[in-house]
């Protein structure tokens, strides 16, 4: 899976795709769906190359593609990603290949390229798929491991946990990219020591640590993917934080699971990083001994091989207060995707082995993702042991749960000797007070 466009000496002919640190060096080329903020430009398709973006649609019009290059260019200038999703990895490669090339020192197209780029700081950013649906799983044991023991101290793990990949459908149409703001959510919480529930905002709101996947090409009703054949399926990775309304959730999860505490908001990265650029950054998927292995259609050699994927994650708040005085924000946890008790290959094959049939577009939340120390945790359930040991902030201020004003911020890079860091830009929301 390593090619030229992962090779650690590319340098762009633009200057700050070189720059050390960068999340988006010419070895990433990630994609979103942008315009020039406070316009009513079209929306469209556009690759990020250090501060800068690609505007494929200008590139397509411009003639810089060739052969199936041109076929994944027309697409991904479209005004959704959608289309190029469902091309599959061998067009999504020619454009790879077609735009590392083009943006390489001494490439012959820099002056025609050079028009098409638009400065990031400029840009305005949408979600960058039509998301037919949205199923958020519950992969990270260490994470189902630390909530289950606040509630079942002796039995934290339900039984099923390690033989079947967890999940529940979410909701599409709250889905919103980086710099969503919200109102705190209201629902039915049951007071401590109560016999009947109120209605009221929720007091104990709280941010996910997770990493968003995009289904590529689908699969017929009725026809599951091949554990052997899912990465002809995804398109790419971002950062998503599933905020959650833990009084809410505490209250309505039993028997069928969230509803209200999880359908009022949930926040994705702009930029997807594509599976391909994340070849050199997969590592081998393991269970522990004694563990039951996985059963056999969610088990073979390339998901033990390099089934997981060594993604370090970031949790940061920002208060209120942080934001008036300009001190920055304070980092809350970090981790790496590769403790996914689950990896993401697992999550898609489970989702259509009963015959369910994913389309272009949809999206798959792996779960909140934590580490195998309380450092690593990826919500703050786990951080404030449900509340009862607040968490110290960098300027003084202590939360247990999140308060107006509050903005959580993820953050995501891969790096490995011998390879580009590459990173997936900034996962950015906000608390709004309840209305």
């Amino acid at each position: 899976m390593i090619n030229e466009t992962h090779d650690a000496g590319l340098r762009s002919w633009l200057a700050s795709a070189n720059a050390p640190g960068t999340d988006f060096p010419i070895q990433n080329l990630p994609f979103a769906i942008f315009r020039r903020r406070n316009t009513t430009e079209a929306w469209r398709g556009g690759v990020a190359i250090g501060d800068r973006i690609v505007d494929l649609a200008a590139a397509h019009r411009a003639g810089l593609f060739s052969g199936e290059a041109t076929i994944a260019a027309a697409q991904a200038g479209a005004s959704t990603l959608n289309g190029l999703m469902a091309l599959g990895p061998r067009y999504w490669s020619a454009l790879r290949q077609a735009l590392s090339r083009a943006l390489r020192e001494g490439a012959a197209q820099q002056p025609v390229l050079a028009d098409c780029l638009v400065a990031q700081s400029e840009a305005e950013y949408t979600v960058p798929a039509t998301i037919g649906d949205y199923t958020d799983f519950y992969a990270s044991i260490h994470h189902a491991t630390n909530v289950g023991r606040l509630f079942r101290p002796d039995n934290p793990l339900m039984p099923n946990f390690k033989w079947v990949p967890i999940g529940y459908h979410g909701r599409a149409s709250s889905i919103g990219v980086s710099g969503q703001r919200f109102h705190r959510p209201s629902g039915q919480v049951l007071p401590a020591g109560g016999n009947a529930p109120e209605f009221a905002a929720s007091r104990r709101l709280d941010y996910e640590l997770e990493v968003g996947v995009w289904v590529g090409p689908g699969n017929p009703l009725g026809e599951p993917i091949a554990i052997d054949r899912v990465d002809e399926h995804i398109f790419g990775l971002c950062l998503l934080n599933d905020w959650s309304a833990r009084d809410i959730q505490a209250w309505e999860y039993q028997p069928l699971g969230p509803f209200l505490a999880k359908n009022f908001a949930t926040t994705i990265s702009p930029w997807i990083v594509t599976l391909e650029a994340l070849a050199p950054y997969r590592v081998p998927w393991t269970r522990p001994d004694g563990d039951p292995q996985p059963l056999a259609y969610l088990d073979s050699e390339a998901t033990r091989s390099h089934g997981a994927i060594d993604l370090q994650l970031e949790a940061w708040i920002e208060s209120e207060r942080m934001r008036t005085a300009g001190t920055g924000a304070c980092r809350l946890s970090h981790t790496s995707l590769r403790h996914s008790y689950w990896n993401i290959g697992q999550m898609l094959a489970h989702h259509s082995a009963g015959g369910c049939n994913l389309n272009p577009g949809d999206l798959l939340g792996t779960g909140t993702q934590s580490g195998p120390s309380l450092d690593e945790a990826g919500a703050l359930i786990e951080l404030s042991g449900g509340g009862k040991n607040p968490v110290t902030l960098n300027n003084g201020e202590s939360r247990t749960f999140l308060e107006d004003g509050d903005a959580v911020i993820l953050r995501g890079w891969c790096e490995r000797d011998g390879f580009a860091r590459i990173g997936f830009g900034e996962c950015r929301g906000e608390v709004l007070p309840a209305r």
